[in-house]
This record gives C-alpha cells, sequence and structure tokens, in this order.
C-alpha cells in the first residue's frame, strides 16, 4: 500500500524539451504542467464557444456566462471596494483555474489536482503576492508612499511589515499545497479499504466540496490582502 500510494503521489515526468539550458540541462516536462495545459486549453475552447455569438437580447448561455462574471465583480468589488475593480479580471480567472485544478481528479484515467504538486502552489502564490504588492504600491501613490507604509501603524512595525511580504506567499501556498494533498491521501487510502462504492460518497466532499472551497479560500485571501494594500485609495474615491 505504501509503495502504491508514493507512486500515486509521484509528479511524473511526461517527456523532456532536449534544449541544452546552462546550469539546467534540458527541459523537464511533469505531469501537473501538462495537466494545467489541458485545462487552458479547455477553458480557452469553451469561452470561444460561449461568446462567440454574443448579442442585446442574451440567450440562456449568454445569460448564464453574464451572471458569473457580474457574480464575480460584486463578490470581489465587496471586498476589495471600488479601487479593486481592476484586479477582479484575474481573480476570477485564478477562482476558476483553481477550482477546475482541484477538482480534475474526477474525469479518472489517472489524472492528479496539479495543485498537488508544490510547485504549482508556489507559483500561484507569488503571483498573488506579486498582484498585492503592485496594488500597494498603485494604492500609496509611487514609491514614497509604497516604502511610508512599511512604518504604519508605528516605525517599530517595520521589521514584522517586511516579514509579511514572505509570510503571506507563504501561508497561501502552504494552505492550499496542503489542503489539496492532504485530501488526495486520504482519498486514496478510503479507495484501498473501501473499495470503488464507498469512495464515490467521500469523493463528493473531498474533491468537490473541499477542491471549491480552497480555491475560493485563496481567492477571498487574496482579496482580503489586496483591500489592505489599497485602503488609501478606497477613501479618496468615497463621495465627499
Amino acid at each position: 500500500m505504501g509503495e502504491k500510494l508514493v507512486e500515486e503521489l509521484e509528479n511524473r515526468v511526461v517527456f523532456t524539451i532536449p534544449v541544452d539550458i546552462p546550469l539546467v540541462g534540458p527541459i523537464v516536462i511533469h505531469e501537473s504542467i501538462v495537466v494545467m495545459w489541458c485545462l487552458m486549453a479547455v477553458i480557452m475552447i469553451a469561452v470561444l464557444l460561449m461568446t462567440r455569438k454574443l448579442s442585446v437580447v442574451p440567450g440562456k448561455m449568454q445569460a448564464l456566462l453574464e451572471g458569473a462574471v457580474q457574480f464575480a465583480y460584486n463578490f470581489l468589488e465587496g471586498n476589495m471596494g471600488k479601487a479593486g475593480r481592476r484586479y477582479v479580471p484575474y481573480l476570477g480567472s485564478v477562482l476558476l483555474f483553481l477550482g477546475l485544478s482541484n477538482i480534475i481528479g474526477l474525469v479518472g484515467f489517472g489524472v492528479k489536482p496539479p495543485t498537488k504538486d508544490i510547485n504549482v502552489t508556489v507559483a500561484y502564490a507569488l503571483l498573488s503576492i506579486l498582484l498585492i504588492e503592485i496594488a500597494a504600491f498603485r494604492g500609496h501613490g509611487g514609491v514614497k508612499g509604497f516604502f511610508k507604509s512599511f512604518l504604519k501603524p508605528m516605525p517599530i512595525m517595520l521589521p514584522i511589515n517586511i516579514m509579511e511580504i514572505v509570510i503571506r506567499p507563504l501561508s497561501l501556498c502552504m494552505r492550499l499545497f496542503g489542503n489539496v494533498l492532504g485530501a488526495f491521501v486520504v482519498m486514496k487510502l478510503i479507495e484501498h479499504v473501501c473499495g470503488l462504492i464507498v469512495p464515490m460518497v467521500f469523493s463528493m466532499y473531498f474533491d468537490v466540496f473541499d477542491g471549491l472551497i480552497q480555491a475560493y479560500v485563496f481567492v477571498f485571501l487574496t482579496s482580503l490582502f489586496i483591500a489592505e494594500s489599497i485602503e488609501e485609495e478606497n477613501h479618496k474615491l468615497e463621495p465627499a
């Protein structure tokens, strides 16, 4: 059982691009990357199909799409304020992509969630923290205001505020990775003990509910961090 579980957790190499990069060597493409590429292709094809015949009087599919987009704007803008509206497209895309990544194991055929690879979750976390710092830079009015923000609410907080730059992406990364990997391991153990039928019931929680919740929590926390960074910008947009 232990060897089989280790094999399931292994991020297998799918193919290698024979390009000799100094100090790196050939480019190795792992299973998690291929799954992400496939997800991106599916999303792009679905978007193109759903938006190719947009009209003033929307049909059922267009109304569903518009409702989903409006829900994302209402929810995320409610967290971040008016100044955060510009970040909604990115966060909405991450929510969709993460949600699908977490539940992709339901398709079977040995496909595993790419988010059980810590390299994938680190990349998500770094992109989010980069967006947060860009938002802070804009929200504080440039270089001077950005660096002055590290001295708030008092100068003695400078070391802690600097540490937050590392702590935030680390917490985002480990929370997502730990929960997805933990759910994957638990499901494999249940499948080994109970066979096929019983795991289908648990799959509705571990693969669907927990996977979607983790995507929601990741985006929700990112939006809260952005809201904190652009608080001053939101105050300027409030009517006098």
